[in-house]
């Protein structure tokens, strides 16, 4: 792909994350009747109307690209080009009040992530990552930490519910042996990495919407994403990931792991 189009695809993914924000301002921290899917997990009417503008938007501006998304599914995913959405990655902390949730939203160009954003409505934070060029958080270059080693790194995931048998015996492995690990944060953690006050990210049970957009984010601020076996995370991957600040870092929690 040539510069001009990537040029084009970015600053339309980034007045896409824009118009999110008045979307979530009306709706966060206000009385919302709250729905429970087929998975278990939580949906508002917010994560829906973030959807269905991203949706409208995406069609208006490009009818011949495909759309995946977490609340309305797969529209013809066979295209050169597939936009990823995540309305609300974090919608257990929207409801529950914790500013610590965001948009996901990333571009493929034959499967393969080129673009990615993060955007942290309540914060006013917002991660741009462009295959072959440096991330920016506020339009500013963001470079992940020089850690290493895992007995130095900051280690964070989800939630420790998300683990169970070898998978939590796995991650034990790994946190047993990280200078701190934390729990929280959804895609924000994600993003820290990116930022370089977080070190690396292991989780488990991901969707490709919840993966798929950090990729370029975390790639270009000099970053690591892979699956549990270090290959390349697309659209079939098993949702088993490992986001690291460094090569060197990944390799070592994939080696622990």
């Amino acid at each position: 792909m040539t510069d001009a189009p990537l040029d084009a695809f970015a600053a339309f993914a980034d007045s896409l994350a824009e118009r999110t924000r008045p979307v979530i301002d009306r709706f966060f921290r206000q009385p919302l009747p709250v729905e429970v899917k087929g998975d278990g997990s939580p949906v508002t009417i917010a994560d829906r109307a973030v959807e269905e503008m991203l949706r409208a938007a995406i069609r208006e501006r490009f009818p011949d690209h495909g759309i995946l998304g977490e609340e309305y599914g797969r529209q013809d995913i066979g295209r050169r080009f597939v936009w990823v959405i995540d309305p609300i990655d974090g919608t257990k902390s929207f409801i529950t009040g914790l500013p610590l949730f965001g948009t996901l939203l990333a571009l493929l160009d034959e499967g393969r992530p080129v673009l990615g954003v993060v955007e942290i409505q309540p914060l006013r934070e917002r991660w741009v990552g462009v295959a072959g060029r440096g991330t920016t958080l506020n339009g500013r270059p963001c470079r992940t930490r020089a850690c290493t080693r895992l007995e130095d790194a900051v280690l964070y995931a989800t939630t420790p519910d998300i683990f169970e048998g070898a998978d939590a015996d796995a991650f034990a492995r790994v946190s047993a042996k990280a200078r701190l690990r934390r729990f929280g944060g959804d895609c924000y953690a994600y993003a820290l990495v990116a930022a370089g006050t977080v070190d690396a990210v292991v989780e488990v049970g991901l969707q490709p919407y919840d993966y798929l957009p950090l990729v370029a984010v975390i790639e270009g601020a000099g970053g690591v994403v892979t699956d549990w076996r270090g290959r390349p995370p697309g659209i079939d991957s098993d949702g088993r990931i490992v986001a690291a600040a460094t090569p060197e870092l990944h390799r070592a929690i994939l080696e622990t792991l």
